[in-house]
């Protein structure tokens, strides 16, 4: 296979000739492309593969400095460039098929190039590379130069194409943007001009883009001043303020995938949302296609974001993630979608050859094929792929024919060494991770990630079969060798087992057993050599903890399969004494150890330091863990981790690393003699290397790039080469005897190997169930369908032997937990049967006490979790609540508060205010001492206009100063002469003096304007603290009545209490909102959980109750003297008067006999004893009726003193609202002064922006001169103050402003200057060679006079002849493929024109066209002569084509210079306005004045926007005019209330009269109603009956029965209501449910309705449009015909009117004068 190769900028030139590159395989990862009509290339890792289609030969070109990056092809030229991937890379340029460098285009590109692009016509080259430049640039890559670039910053740009038809035209396409870049040239300049494709918005709507830098549609605000762009509001003065964008406004775009050119420089972009679009290449209008339905849908799919497109006659071949290329046919603005090609998946390329005869198709996995056109069309594959980077390699024994590769998703494919080629695959259908191939045996092992190894049989390598399967673990298989005599197959897993496996098919594969060591293991190193019986294994693994790394070694006998079982214990683990396993270890850290063939010596290659290591072992047994010591250590040439491993032959150590460089080394001096870059650092580097037995093939496979490489020595020979061959025999001859002994075995296992997992499965578990017992139901039964791995099948067959051995005890074990369990289940029948304080918990009967024990601490845990997190919780929520408390609580000075009323739903609350900062009150006390300095000179001034005397101006200023002294606060002088109204607020009314505020019509300047705003917040602070004060005072009055309610309440309470009342007493307290300090202190009242107590804390109270028990006892028994005054004198010693309520006079004992009985005395004594308690209940009456009038005395009071303090409370919340209003409106005078401020900044941001938007458009156009233009600010007239002269920085903006634009001018003008000079230097040299030219022509005669004239004549007529250049006509089909057609022509092609014409010329010179007679050096004269014409008119055609493109260029320029003008000019209009309009706006003052409600009342406010014609006027003279209107006005009143009372007299006399008059008439009717009185029979029924009232109660008891009776019929009537009402309910909800049905089913046939409605009205509407059209076009052509006629008709009119008219002045007589 040929190969191309750099041969400079190789650091490894010493050892490059020892290795070749004899073939690569690899699938592509970039796009493919054609390098002409039959060879196609890709990038595979450092290497180009070009593939020839026809012949399937492939021919490799290798990039010495690395990964190869980007590949770019000219078919024209036949040429390939690709750029490599180091740092600062270089773009090579290399001829095919020679693969023979042209050239080296070096930029200033740091880190990689993204995209390259030749054009279709020229020389020339398009790169982009990304961070951090992002630059374009075009490159002449034939002179290697730049021609021109450009950077656009964040841009990453997925796709660049030349414009087939104009080379000048370059598209670049990201996911979010399109530009179209212009190439603009003149002479040999080049320039770069972008123009961005405006796309429309994801709903297909275009976006109404609105200027944003001199916007023209802003609304004008006669009020609040002028309307700014977004951009100034914003404070933006840089770039971004030309493209800022609200959020609001910002919509989302359509997502661009890919574009493609069309023969007329249109563009179709195609979209991801799956919109087609169409661009105009010089407009760049973009037009949406619409799509059109044919025929029905596609099954299911939709074209919805086409992943490539490639352009064809009529439309577009678009492909997606489906796997279908689509042909869209496009006509006008639509088009139609049509099924093209299915291919096996998703398609990510596509491209026509230069013919167009080829379609090349490439899917997303690297596999490509090829579409031929034609009367038959093929579809071949190309390139198939594999599924997936080559995960594992290794050559099928003896490593000659065949290797085999691996992907993890377990494809095996077999490649034929001496070409590459894909011999077959095999798919295992399950992910894969290693691959090894057996020395002994035409067999091959595969390790999965589910713990399986794979066995193949690869004697057919064109069919290779699986033919048995080994199920091991369930960890992943990292790692699989075979011993170099095949006798063995060691797998390490995941969890570090290594199991051991006969690897010949003639023990079926046997898994002998398996070792623990180390886990992560990162090597296994094997020797067996043929003249001992063991096989050592070193197995090297990390320690971490430690940093150091492990080396187990331990010996494998041949005898192992016929002892294996006495090697191994019942679960499969082999015996570490058996195997002789060694421990060693190492100080530092290695990536890789092999152990050399003589067992006597270890390498290992470093992992943090660039060293190959070689070791020592020592000769005598150790015991336990050996440390080994540093023999040799060599520098590796490496960089990162390396693998280390040995040829079969182990006279070589190969060395790999991350750099990608194979190095082979002596193994006894560990010096490199051959060395290969296969790969490279930016890949990863090489994943693995293997070589044949013989040393001669070696095969290289690639980390990161998915490329496997073999290579083969130049020259094979030397010391090292003559000890293999011998070697190499001698193990040949030991395998294929073993081989061909081995082989015959495949076919058995073939046929029977995996079926006898599944059979020796079937019977282990058939087996195990028939060896469990019934007394075994607690063993875990192995379901059938799952595999069981061998190891847990060892261990459950070891678990097995052991039941089998200890059953009998088992059973007796049982028996004694089965009694121990019922004795156990009484106990707790009999716990269930006890008292509650003697009852054990249910856990307490566990007898598992390492169960309960573990069941204990999950339970500690799980509580000691939720517990933590409870706390974090909480301790998170009281952090939040100490914040928000500091917030809003601690930080207030004033606490908000409210104040309620006793009895009336009112609520006053107070102004929470923060202490003022140290910042605050600086800056207060600096602007109070500036306005006293203002105060102190205006009245200086005043006194000095005044003329007051020095001594009397001295002598206020000391007694000012003094007065100063004194006052504790402002302000000396009270200015009266400031109203209200001015003032615009009320702040006075509060004590506030408002003297330092400045006039509302004298705030112009900024600083004024916040001095204002710090003394307007002076003012609202004092407000809010003088009503603060009358609330405190509030609130400490409310305390006073509530403490004094319940001092009085605590006698109306004795009072009720004595007099034994149900009456409740209205005891007022503070809400919540009254005292808000509450709400932050949680009462125990508030908690509802349940308190946790420590038992200490519990231990604690019961303590201290027993405390106060014992102190309560010893108090009872000191209290004697209490006892006895409650015994004898009812406990008190003297009797109060509130007692007598509760006083009672005993009776006589003599009372309980009958009074019959009684004695005189006895009478006497009860007559004496009525008397006491007549007196007593007398007493009682008047004290009772002194409290009650005590107790409604004192609710009087407190009613009383409520109501006041509510009448003072409204009061107060008048005040409130007085100072709330006070309050909005210092507030509303600060937002004003504010938002004047915030518009003044926004006006000096917009012309900082115009200023710099200068400055930024002067350094894009600004060429070598540079023109320095300074400014000065100037002194002017402002118009709109007539009265000052100022000094305005505006106006300095201004003339800064018309110098730049003066200097923006000149460098314009100095780049049309100076193109139109080189335009004139062109001109003049093409005016030069034309005069030659016409020289030449001229001289002819002279030059040939010695001649014949005839003989000159004919040789001038040969001199003009020129040969015709014959065209290669393009066949017809080809002509009708190619959308195209001819290109315009290029460098090369005018070149091959020129050389075409001079070989004709060579014909014409012919001796055989010389004219006879003439002499042949005259001939050969007259032929130099001719070439020299030709050549110059050659030369004439070339600078005119350059003159025009000149010309052009020029034309762009001034245009350019044009616009500049215009854009400086549009500017400076800008900012003359911007100037008016600030003038304007500090003239024209906000001010807030205080109306009366009522006084002014306005029917139409639009009417007072416009104040041009108004004027502000003193208000005395309004106030003096209101006066001597008021006064006139009371004098007419006057004497209206005069005539007024005269007019009342003569009304009053009139009114009494007609009301004597009336009562009469009401006298009259009472006598009259008297008499005819109606006496009605219920009249005269009362006044008969004597008892009525019983009649009536009568009457009223039947009604009451009546009333009865009716209730009841009414009850049942509405029982049956109910009834019948739920009964409908219930037909109601069965017919809502059939309505629904039924309102589903009418849906469903109303779209149907309208759908055919649709189609009938579309049909109808079709062909009424059509017969429309057609009587419209009748009634036109009719119409014509009419207006003919009638305009024939006039102008027969006209004539015979004329005619007539003739005719009647011929009868008038002639009347001539004499």
């Amino acid at each position: 296979m040929a190969q191309g190769r750099e041969r400079d900028e190789s650091v490894y030139a010493t050892s490059r000739s020892a290795l070749s590159v004899r073939w690569v395989q690899g699938f592509p990862k970039q796009n493919v492309h054609f390098v002409n009509d039959s060879t196609i290339c890709y990038p595979c890792g450092n290497f180009i593969i070009f593939i020839n289609i026809e012949t399937k030969k492939k021919t490799v070109l290798q990039c010495m400095n690395g990964v190869v990056g980007v590949v770019a092809t000219n078919p024209p030229y036949e040429v390939v460039a690709f750029s490599d991937r180091k740092l600062r890379p270089i773009i090579y340029i290399y001829n095919f098929p020679g693969l023979t460098r042209r050239t080296k285009l070096k930029g200033n590109v740091l880190l990689d190039y993204t995209l390259l692009s030749f054009s279709y016509c020229g020389t020339y080259l398009a790169s982009y590379s990304s961070l951090p430049e992002f630059e374009l640039a075009l490159w002449n890559w034939e002179s290697s130069v730049i021609l021109c670039k450009k950077s656009q910053p964040g841009i990453d740009i997925s796709q660049m194409t030349f414009n087939p038809m104009n080379w000048h035209q370059l598209c670049l396409s990201s996911p979010s943007t399109v530009t179209v870049w212009t190439i603009e040239r003149s002479n040999q300049d080049h320039y770069l001009k972008s123009k961005l494709v405006k796309l429309p918005m994801e709903d297909g709507t275009f976006f109404n883009e609105t200027d944003i830098i001199f916007p023209q549609s802003l609304p004008k605000d006669l009020i609040y001043g002028p309307v700014l762009p977004l951009s100034a509001m914003a404070g933006l003065v840089g770039e971004e303020a030309e493209t800022f964008r609200p959020k609001d406004d910002v919509y989302p775009l359509l997502h661009p995938t890919m574009h493609c050119w069309t023969p007329t420089s249109d563009l179709y972009i195609g979209c991801e949302e799956g919109h087609l679009l169409m661009t105009n290449g010089d407009t760049l209008k973009v037009t949406m296609l619409s799509k059109t339905e044919d025929g029905p849908p596609m099954d299911g799919r939709n074209l919805i974001s086409p992943v490539t497109m490639a352009y064809q006659k009529g439309g577009v071949l678009a492909s997606g993630i489906d796997g279908f290329v689509y042909s869209v046919i496009i006509k006008d603005s639509s088009y139609k979608v049509e099924d093209f090609l299915e291919v096996e998946g998703p398609v990510e390329h596509m491209m026509f050859s230069p013919s167009y005869k080829m379609l090349l198709i490439q899917t997303d996995k690297g596999s490509v094929y090829i579409y031929t056109f034609g009367e038959e069309p093929t579809f071949e594959r190309v390139l198939e792929s594999c599924d997936g980077k080559f995960q594992a390699i290794d050559l099928i024994t003896p490593g000659n024919e065949y290797c085999m590769t691996l992907t993890h998703s377990g494809e095996i494919c077999v490649w034929c060494i001496e070409d590459g080629a894909c011999v077959s695959r095999i798919y295992l259908n399950t992910p894969a991770t290693v691959l090894a191939c057996s020395p002994s045996s035409l067999s091959a092992a595969v390790g999965t990630v589910d713990g399986s190894v794979h066995f193949l049989d690869v004697r057919d390598a064109e069919s290779p079969q699986a033919v048995h399967k080994a199920f091991l673990s369930e960890m992943s298989v990292q790692h699989l060798l075979y011993d170099q005599r095949g006798m063995y197959l060691l797998v390490g897993t995941l969890e570090g087992y290594i199991f051991v496996i006969n690897a010949n098919p003639s023990s079926l594969f046997q898994i002998l057993g398996f070792i623990e060591v180390n886990k992560g293991i990162l090597q296994i190193s094997t020797v067996s050599l043929l003249e001992t019986d063991i096989v050592e294994v070193m197995v090297l693994s990390p320690l971490p903890e430690t940093g150091r790394s492990r080396l187990e070694i331990f010996t494998l006998p041949k005898i192992l399969p016929q002892v294996s079982a006495n090697f191994s214990d019942e679960r499969g683990r082999l015996n570490d004494e058996f195997i002789h396993k060694i421990l060693y270890e190492i100080e530092h850290t290695l990536s890789s150890a092999v152990l050399d063939f003589k067992s006597n010596q270890i390498y290992g290659f470093c992992n943090q330091v660039p060293y190959i290591c070689s070791y020592l072992l020592p000769e005598k047994a150790h015991s336990g863990i050996c440390i080994l010591k540093l023999y040799k250590k060599v520098q590796s040439g490496h960089y990162g981790p390396g693998m280390l491993s040995l040829s079969p032959h182990g006279l070589w150590l190969i060395t790999t690393a991350k750099c990608g460089i194979l190095c082979i080394r002596d193994v006894h001096t560990l010096e490199t003699f051959a060395q290969c870059r296969s790969h490279s650092h930016q890949a990863h580097g090489i994943q693995s290397v293997r070589i044949s037995m013989d040393g001669q093939n070696i095969l290289v496979n690639g980390k990161g790039d998915g490329t496997l490489v073999y290579l083969r020595w130049r020259q094979f020979g030397g010391n090292l080469a003559n000890e293999i061959p011998e070697y190499c025999q001698q193990l040949l001859t030991y395998l294929n005897n073993a081989m061909d002994e081995e082989n015959n075995y495949l076919n058995i296992t073939r046929g029977d190997g995996l079926d006898l997992g599944s059979k020796s499965e079937h019977t282990i578990n058939k087996n195990m169930r028939s060896s469990i017992d019934s007394s075994q139901e607690e063993l875990v039964q192995v379901d059938n369908t799952k595999k069981i791995p061998w190891i847990q099948q060892k261990s459950q067959e070891a678990f097995k032997k052991e039941v089998k051995l200890f059953s009998e005890k088992r059973k007796e074990i049982k028996k004694g937990i089965k009694a121990l369990a019922k004795t156990v289940l009484n106990m707790i029948e009999e716990n269930e049967t006890v008292h509650h304080t003697a009852k054990l918990e249910q856990q307490e009967f566990g007898l598992d006490l390492e169960e309960l024990e573990r069941l204990h601490d999950e339970s500690e845990e799980e509580v000691a979790k939720i517990r933590k997190d409870i706390e974090m919780h909480n301790l998170a929520k009281r952090h939040l609540a100490q914040l928000i408390k500091e917030e809003c609580w601690n930080s207030m000075a004033v606490k908000g508060r409210a104040l309620k009323c006793f009895h009336i739903p009112c609520v006053v609350e107070n102004f929470p205010m923060k202490e003022r900062t140290g910042e605050e009150l600086k800056e207060l006390k600096r602007v109070l001492q500036q306005k006293k300095i203002e105060t102190e000179c205006r009245k200086l001034q005043k006194e000095i206009v005044e003329v007051q005397s020095t001594i009397a101006l001295v002598k206020k200023h000391h007694e000012e100063e003094e007065e100063e002294e004194e006052e504790e606060e402002d302000v000396v002088v009270k200015d009266a002469d400031l109203p209200k109204y001015l003032l615009g607020s009320l702040s006075t009314d509060f004590g506030i003096h408002a003297s330092l505020l400045s006039s509302q019509l004298e705030l112009h300047a900024r600083e004024e304007k916040i001095h204002q705003i710090i003394l307007l917040k002076d003012i609202i602070y004092k407000v809010k603290t003088v009503f603060n004060n009358e609330f405190d005072a509030a609130y400490k009055q409310k305390e006073f009545e509530i403490a004094h309610v319940k001092e009085r309440n605590r006698r109306i309470q004795e009072i009720i209490l004595y007099l034994d009342l149900n009456e409740s007493v209205w005891l007022p307290e503070f809400d919540d909102c009254e005292k808000p300090e509450r709400t932050l202190v949680v009462e125990d009242s508030e908690i509802t959980a349940h308190k946790h107590v420590n038992p200490w804390q519990k231990a604690r109270e019961e303590l201290i109750e027993t405390h106060k028990i014992e102190q309560w006892l010893l108090t009872q028994i000191s209290e004697t003297r209490r006892r006895a005054l409650m015994d004898m004198m009812g406990g008190v010693l003297e009797v109060k008067r509130e007692d007598i309520l509760k006083m009672a006079i005993p009776q006589p004992a003599f009372m309980a006999k009958p009074n019959t009985l009684w004695s005189e005395e006895e009478r006497k004594q009860f007559k004496d004893y009525e008397k006491k308690v007549k007196e007593l209940n007398e007493e009682r009456d008047k004290y009772r009726k002194s409290l009650e009038a005590e107790m409604k005395k004192l609710q009087n009071s407190i009613h009383e003193s409520t109501q006041n303090f509510d009448e003072h409370l409204k009061r107060l919340f008048e005040r409130r609202v007085k100072a709330e209003m006070v309050v909005n409106q210092e507030e509303l005078k600060i937002n004003n002064l504010v938002y004047s401020l915030l518009l003044d900044e926004e006006i000096s941001s917009r012309e900082a922006f115009l200023n710099n938007y200068l400055v930024r458009k002067q350094e894009e156009k600004s060429l070598r001169n540079q023109v320095h233009a300074t400014s000065k600010p100037v002194q002017f007239h402002h118009p709109l103050c007539p009265a000052k002269n100022v000094v305005c920085s505006t106006v300095t903006y201004t003339f800064t402003y018309r110098a730049g634009y003066t200097e923006k001018q000149s460098r314009t003008s100095e780049a049309v200057r100076k193109s139109r000079e080189d335009l004139d230097v062109y001109k003049e040299h093409y005016d030069n060679l034309l005069a030659e030219d016409k020289v030449l022509d001229r001289s002819f005669k002279k030059e040939f006079s010695e001649i014949p004239s005839h003989q000159v004549d004919i040789l001038y007529k040969l001199f003009k002849r020129r040969p015709r250049i014959h065209k290669q006509k393009v066949h017809s089909d080809t002509a009708s493929i190619i959308p195209f057609g001819e290109r315009p022509g290029s460098g090369k092609l005018n070149k091959d024109a020129f050389a075409q014409l001079m070989k004709t010329m060579d014909d014409l010179d012919n001796i055989n066209n010389m004219p006879e007679g003439l002499d042949p050096l005259v001939w050969d004269r007259f032929c130099t002569t001719r070439r020299a014409k030709v050549e110059n008119e050659q030369k004439v055609k070339q600078k005119a084509a350059g003159l025009m493109e000149m010309s052009a260029f020029l034309q762009r320029r001034v245009e350019d210079d044009e616009k500049v003008q215009q854009e400086i000019e549009k500017v400076f209009h800008e900012l003359i306005l911007l100037q008016e309009e600030k003038g304007k706006f500090q003239l024209n003052l906000t001010i807030q004045i205080l109306l009366k409600q009522g006084q002014v009342e306005l029917e139409n406010f639009q009417l007072l926007l416009e104040y041009s014609d108004a004027i502000l006027i003193n208000r005395n003279i309004i106030e003096d005019l209101n006066s001597v209107i008021r006064t006139q006005g009371q004098k007419k009143v006057a004497s209206m209330m005069e005539s007024k009372d005269v007019h009342k007299g003569i009304f009053q006399i009139e009114w009494e009269h007609k009301k004597m008059e009336m009562e009469m008439e009401d006298l009259n009717q009472k006598a009259w109603d008297i008499q005819m009185l109606f006496f009605s029979r219920d009249r005269q029924k009362y006044l008969n009956e004597q008892n009525y009232e019983k009649s009536v109660a009568l009457q009223i008891g039947i009604m009451e029965q009546t009333i009865d009776v009716l209730d009841k019929t009414h009850k049942k009537n509405v029982e049956n209501c109910k009834k019948l009402l739920k009964k409908l309910g219930k037909s109601s909800n069965q017919k809502d449910v059939a309505n629904y049905s039924l309102s589903c089913n009418l849906q469903e046939e109303l779209v149907a309705v309208s759908e055919r409605k649709d189609i009938c009205n579309a049909m109808g509407s079709k062909l009424t449009c059509e017969k429309i059209a057609k009587e419209r076009y009748e009634n036109m052509m009719q119409q014509r015909k009419l207006i003919n006629i009638s305009k024939e008709q006039a102008e027969q009119i006209s004539i015979l009117q004329a005619e007539v008219e003739r005719l009647r002045m011929k009868t008038f007589p002639s009347l001539a004068q004499m």
